[in-house]
């Protein structure tokens, strides 16, 4: 049931007509997705995550994603349970979220941020979330609020079903 409740698809930032990464978030993890350029081994690519900055980039070349000084994560990571990996000439960031439950409108701070009306969807789709993981016998999948969604961190409750 829980997955019914997963992304249904990844933002995309484009710069300048070109896809710089996607992204989803899920209530405890932010995902980027970045495409590798072609013709380079997976061995040279780094990435760095620290609290409020990532850096990706080919070894011995200067980063191409370099988020820190002047675009900060949107929010503070856990570093010690934040990970990369490449597949398919894909890197995949899972990015730890500090404060679990919280929507970010974007990974990076003024970059390909969400209208407003896609952050209040992601927010509910979040909400929902958390509503399966603490109940998993149940199936929120088609649950709908009335009035204004509250913030997943800090729901106590106030939803119906149908």
């Amino acid at each position: 049931m829980a997955e019914k409740l997963a992304p249904e698809k990844r933002h995309s930032f484009v710069h300048e007509g070109q896809q710089v990464f996607e992204w989803d978030q899920t209530l405890e993890e932010v995902n980027i997705y970045i495409t590798l350029p072609p013709n380079v081994p997976s061995k040279l690519f780094h990435c760095k995550v620290q609290s409020k900055h990532v850096e990706v980039g080919i070894k011995g070349n200067p980063p191409y994603l370099n988020v820190g000084i002047k675009h900060d994560l949107t929010c503070p990571v856990k570093t010690d349970s934040s990970f990369w990996t490449i597949e398919d000439d894909i890197m995949h960031i899972t990015l730890q979220k500090r404060e679990v439950g919280h929507t970010w409108s974007s990974p990076i701070i003024g970059q390909g941020q969400l209208d407003p009306y896609s952050v209040d969807l992601e927010q509910k789709r979040l909400m929902l979330q958390r509503f399966q993981e603490e109940n998993p016998g149940f199936d929120f999948s088609q649950a709908q609020f009335s009035g204004n969604c509250p913030d997943p961190r800090t729901f106590m409750g106030g939803m119906r079903t149908g």
